[in-house]
């Protein structure tokens, strides 16, 4: 088997559960397995730390010039996506990424950086439940849906907020390795999913 690269972007004031979410469940998933399927790292615009909401430090183990190509793209959401979606080098390289990536996913208002990079053009997506309206003020093309965990259409998949992140990357673990792989990731978390395939 394949490993594939998990990219996950963060920023300052990322929500913390939002990247720490899908971080956990790729990596669990790799724990729990011997070909280890997942490579799973961190990327931010410049090297240093990065300050995630409410003060959280963390250290990105790549930049966005030398991370490895990732198979799986993940935006996470928050406060500092409203100041992400407006900085040209972190737009530039979701959409570099998204065109040989095998999923892009957002989580929270993730959403509206991938909205931002054209990413979401015609096709269904959803956010969390406070930013939907900001969501179609940004994207006018796109089919926002409403209560609903998380959704996927073509290689998008995007979820609502916060938690909903770890409901969209369990459902990943589920579509690439399988449903029992996804459900002995999710007992080792101790996470009640409802949502399997």
């Amino acid at each position: 088997m394949t490993q594939r690269n998990v990219a996950i972007l963060l920023f300052n004031d990322v929500e913390v559960l939002d990247f720490a979410g899908p971080f956990e469940v790729f990596s669990v998933t790799s724990e729990l397995n011997e070909d280890k399927p997942f490579l799973v790292y961190t990327v931010a615009e410049k090297n240093g730390s990065i300050q995630a909401k409410n003060g959280l430090s963390v250290n990105p183990k790549y930049t966005l010039t030398d991370c490895p190509s990732p198979d799986i793209l993940i935006v996470p959401g928050g406060k500092g996506s409203r100041e992400a979606m407006k900085q040209s080098t972190i737009l530039d390289w979701i959409k570099t990424c998204s065109q040989d990536a095998e999923l892009v996913l957002s989580v929270c208002t993730g959403s509206l950086i991938l909205a931002k990079a054209g990413l979401l053009e015609g096709l269904r997506a959803t956010t969390h439940y406070q930013a939907v309206d900001l969501l179609r003020e940004i994207a006018p093309n796109t089919e926002v849906v409403e209560n609903q965990r998380f959704v996927e259409q073509d290689k998008i998949i995007t979820s609502g907020g916060i938690s909903a992140g770890i409901d969209s990357s369990l459902y990943v673990v589920a579509k690439l390795l399988g449903q029992e792989t996804a459900i002995k990731t999710a007992q080792y978390m101790e996470y009640h999913w409802t949502h399997p395939l």
